[in-house]
């Protein structure tokens, strides 16, 4: 059995990401544009266009990795397709985190830098 990741592009534009498991991907997207499942997200979207799939050995890798793609901006997945590796690195600095390493909360609290908490 294969185990695939894939990305689809539907009729209103949006992604989707799923996962299949067999031997051909598009075999999983011809069921999309065939619309068998009313409560998927696709039915509604349709037609949509396979941009991007790859195929996993391991079961659990597939998962995960479907997980991580779904987590990701729209942004992150166009340059994901691209390969544009500096876009994508940009893209996944925190937004949040400070810029210097030494002043982050995970730093100062597993170096004993933490500032005292007042009662």
């Amino acid at each position: 059995m294969n185990f695939f990741v894939y990305i689809l592009l539907c009729s209103n534009g949006a992604y989707y990401v799923g996962s299949h498991r067999g031997q051909e991907v598009d075999t999983r997207v011809h069921q999309h544009n065939e619309g068998s499942d009313p409560r998927a997200f696709t039915y509604r979207f349709r037609p949509v266009e396979l941009l991007w799939s790859c195929q996993f050995q391991d079961p659990s890798d597939m998962v995960a990795f479907e997980q991580q793609l779904k987590g990701w901006s729209r942004k992150k997945k166009e340059a994901f397709m691209r390969s544009d590796w500096v876009e994508l690195k940009a893209l996944s600095k925190s937004r949040t985190a400070p810029a210097i390493h030494e002043k982050g909360r995970f730093h100062l609290l597993t170096k004993g830098n933490a500032p005292e908490r007042s009662s």
